[in-house]
């Protein structure tokens, strides 16, 4: 990816560190300058959240680390195309989510989520309970064999949502977007992520008790 690059051009004057920069500021300036070290910062901001969106998404080492790169293979390409108005974050999302869907169609695999300690859940409560039951905040190691039973329990009550629900599941609750953040992620009204995450947790916390209504 950085063969494709452009090439940096005259210095300017700029704050003695970039972690002071905005996003936006950031994706703006690289866009103006080409400067390598504005995009490089832009990478280093998000590489770790979207690569755990991409590995929950995709359920494979191998194709996250593949998506990973062409989501920001995509961020150079277009980032002319980046509206001013808009904030980074959801624009990464989306192209994030873009090259995860692009990926699952062309392997064909199944997706998987995975079941590393969820994100916390914004301006809403709802869920909460399920998730405390389901993910134990600092496990015990005598309940190991619980918390394996749990994730599989998770795993398979996840399988059982429509795409459109896991992804509002993903990025509300996993990844811990804002209902608007996850509205434009996604192209749909606010009042329409809000109920499919409703309408989510309450699959899954049936599931749940149906399943195994007695393991704490």
């Amino acid at each position: 990816m950085n063969a494709t690059l452009k090439a940096p051009t005259a210095s300017r004057t700029e704050p003695a560190s970039l972690d002071r920069w905005s996003d936006e500021k950031l994706l703006l300036q690289y866009r103006e300058t080409g400067r390598r070290e504005l995009f490089e910062e832009l990478v280093h901001r998000y590489e770790s959240e979207l690569y755990c969106y991409l590995r929950r998404y995709l359920g494979s080492i191998e194709a996250a680390e593949d998506a990973f790169q062409a989501v920001f293979l995509q961020v150079h390409l277009k980032c002319d195309q980046f509206d001013p108005q808009r904030r980074v974050r959801p624009w990464l999302y989306a192209i994030a989510t873009n090259q995860a869907i692009d990926a699952q169609r062309g392997s064909h695999r199944h997706r998987a989520v995975s079941l590393d300690r969820p994100g916390r859940l914004r301006e809403t409560d709802e869920g909460r309970g399920l998730a405390e039951r389901m993910v134990s905040d600092e496990p015990d190691p005598l309940q190991r064999v619980a918390d394996d039973e749990r994730d599989e329990l998770l795993q398979r009550a996840m399988d059982e949502l429509s795409e459109q629900m896991r992804s509002v599941v993903q990025l509300v609750y996993y990844q811990g977007l804002l209902y608007r953040e996850a509205a434009e992620v996604l192209s749909i009204p606010v009042g329409t992520v809000r109920s499919r995450l409703h309408t989510a947790i309450a699959k899954l916390t049936e599931f749940w008790n149906r399943h195994h209504p007695n393991l704490d």
